[in-house]
């Protein structure tokens, strides 16, 4: 598993619908590129989800929801969990609970780490 970057992808389940990353976590870098740590993946803008259907009372993914999985047990950095590219969750796209995001491309290649 690798650990993900500010330049990493991640979309929800109705592409092209990407979420807008944002890196908080400034001390830690892979090529000159911040590294995600816990909650940076939550809460986050999803745009061009396509998942539209106003009849059928379906809207689109918007916002991402808490990390269900992908947070390493091992590495932290300033006590946050470092994010590796199996980070999964929901977003708040309807059916409620039921469509998801995750991690397309991680956004580097040298660093890999475990759960």
């Amino acid at each position: 598993m690798r650990l993900i970057t500010e330049d990493a992808l991640l979309m929800c389940a109705h592409p092209p619908g990407k979420v807008k990353i944002e890196a908080t976590e400034r001390l830690v870098t892979i090529e000159g590129r911040r590294v995600l740590v816990e909650t940076d993946p939550e809460g986050r803008a999803i745009v061009s989800c396509p998942n539209f259907n106003p009849p059928a009372g379906i809207r689109p993914c918007t916002r991402t929801l808490r990390v269900q999985t992908g947070y390493s047990g091992l590495l932290r950095i300033e006590g946050r969990r470092v994010c590796l590219d199996t980070v999964r969750g929901f977003t708040d796209g309807t059916p409620p609970g039921t469509v998801r995001y995750g991690v397309t491309v991680p956004g580097q290649s040298l660093v890999s780490a475990t759960e």
